[in-house]
């Protein structure tokens, strides 16, 4: 049974509880309705939302969902009959190739708030304790009573950000090969649609990124995964699978990878390089990890696009994560004919970024607070990041993380046995956890992986972090 399906039914249950209740009565707990229905925290927080829709439920941010004060309808009218327009049967597992497939719910997981009892460690943006709060406030203020944040913008973005951007990426890119757009994902969906046509096949890494997968299925892709080893994806597989699926388009991300946190090694990028250009195919390097470098971390080796000057690489470079998830400002570099047409479906896709964003964005990375931020942020990511790893390590063994990475904000976790990654999130979420089973990071219909990934920057401090991470060692106890 699909996710979709599941939630349908448990809203339908639910909702039979909740018209009984009173206004403002408060609903039983997250993890309560995980236990109850034995179903994941998505599937629970889409029947709420299903619930949402329906004007039986509000939800409160830190608080939990409560029954609705019922308002009146403005019409008697019948929507069922969009069931059938929309062909809502089931089409997840049923997408064929070049069928658009819209799909969210793994990429949704990472914007669910827990319940006030449920300790974050799924979520993957900074908690607003880890983020420059200050020097966000303070910029936006600034820009905002500047006539020149209300003027129309350039298409491909405002002047200073584009040639910073171009500076920051790599040496050798101008202006011109750079696009400013609404934050990562909106880069990563537009990439994918303007060098592609629908039932195209694409390399991806597997795992990886949940957004990754639910652009690619929005665009109609035929998704090829490859394996992945400590140091990315491996060149042979690589060449093999590009000659078999004669794919145009390769979605890597070289540093710190999401969810296994892997680097890939020099050596591997020039062979990905290579390989990618023999083939004639295009590289997205997503690059989200930049700004999330540790305070012990090694210099980080130079995105994939520093050395190519053929043009092979398109890189996605965000200042979303190291900030807050509402400075969506995001850069796409390029170089040759592929930039005239990114342009043209960025325009398509959202006319222009606002200058009020895109100003604030300039002033901020080219402050003095901008490094000071930076360096704040590595300290503390640092921080927690020894902090999980030493709880894990002590009570799973030091088998139970796939690495120790010295950037981005998450681990890699292997579950105790007997559980897989679905049952250990499951149980989780009951003992007052929230994690990301590894399932998110895989196609639908790959068998689920005995893998979580676990967040350290969503929870408020390191307390609530260890608070946290304590609940999930007794799990392997069963307690």
């Amino acid at each position: 049974m699909s996710n979709s399906s599941s939630a349908q039914r448990i809203a339908d249950e639910l909702a039979t509880e909740i018209e009984q209740l009173v206004p403002g009565a408060k609903l039983p707990p997250q993890r309560t309705l995980v236990a109850r229905y034995a179903a994941s925290a998505t599937t629970i927080a889409h029947a709420l939302t299903l619930l949402v829709q329906r004007g039986l439920v509000e939800t409160r941010p830190g608080s939990g969902a409560f029954r609705a004060t019922p308002r009146p309808s403005l019409s008697g009218g019948d929507t069922t009959w969009q069931e059938a327009s929309l062909e809502l049967t089931d089409h997840l597992e049923s997408t064929r190739p070049g069928e658009r497939g819209h799909w969210a719910g793994a990429l949704s997981d990472t914007l669910i708030q827990p319940a006030v009892d449920v300790v974050d460690l799924n979520g993957g943006y900074l908690h607003p304790n880890l983020r420059p709060s200050e020097l966000l406030t303070t910029t936006l203020s600034r820009v905002a009573k500047q006539t020149r944040a209300w003027d129309r913008p350039p298409i491909g973005g405002i002047t200073g950000l584009r040639d910073w951007f171009a500076q920051d990426i790599a040496a050798g890119l101008g202006l011109n090969d750079i696009l400013i757009t609404a934050g990562g994902q909106a880069a990563l969906a537009t990439t994918l649609r303007a060098v592609t046509q629908p039932g195209d096949p694409i390399i991806v890494e597997s795992p990886t990124y949940p957004g990754t997968l639910a652009a690619a299925r929005a665009a109609g892709l035929r998704l090829v995964p490859l394996p992945m080893d400590a140091q990315g994806l491996q060149p042979d597989h690589l060449d093999e699978a590009l000659s078999r699926s004669r794919a145009r388009l390769i979605v890597v991300q070289p540093l710190y990878q999401n969810p296994t946190g892997a680097t890939m090694s020099p050596t591997r990028r020039t062979q990905l390089r290579e390989i990618a250009r023999s083939h004639h195919a295009f590289i997205v390097e997503d690059d989200f990890a930049r700004y999330l470098l540790h305070a012990d971390a090694p210099p980080p080796p130079a995105p994939l696009m520093a050395d190519d000057e053929d043009g092979t690489t398109i890189h996605i470079r965000s200042l979303t994560k190291p900030t807050s998830p509402n400075l969506r400002i995001a850069a796409i570099a390029s170089r040759g004919p592929v930039t005239a047409r990114l342009r043209d479906a960025l325009t398509t896709d959202s006319l222009l970024v606002p200058a009020v964003l895109q100003y604030s964005a300039m002033d901020i990375v080219t402050s003095p607070g901008w490094r000071r931020s930076q360096h704040t942020l590595a300290q503390e990511l640092a921080h927690r990041r020894d902090l999980a790893i030493a709880i894990l390590t002590r009570h799973f063994g030091s088998d139970a993380l796939h690495s120790h990475p010295t950037g981005g904000y998450h681990l890699w976790f292997t579950p105790p046995a007997p559980h897989d990654g679905i049952s250990f999130a499951q149980a989780a979420t009951t003992a007052g956890v929230a994690v990301t089973p590894g399932a998110n990071y895989y196609p639908l219909g790959h068998s689920t992986p005995s893998h979580v990934r676990i967040s350290y920057v969503a929870a408020p401090n390191e307390a609530e972090l260890e608070r946290g991470l304590i609940r999930l060692t007794r799990l392997k106890q069963g307690v």
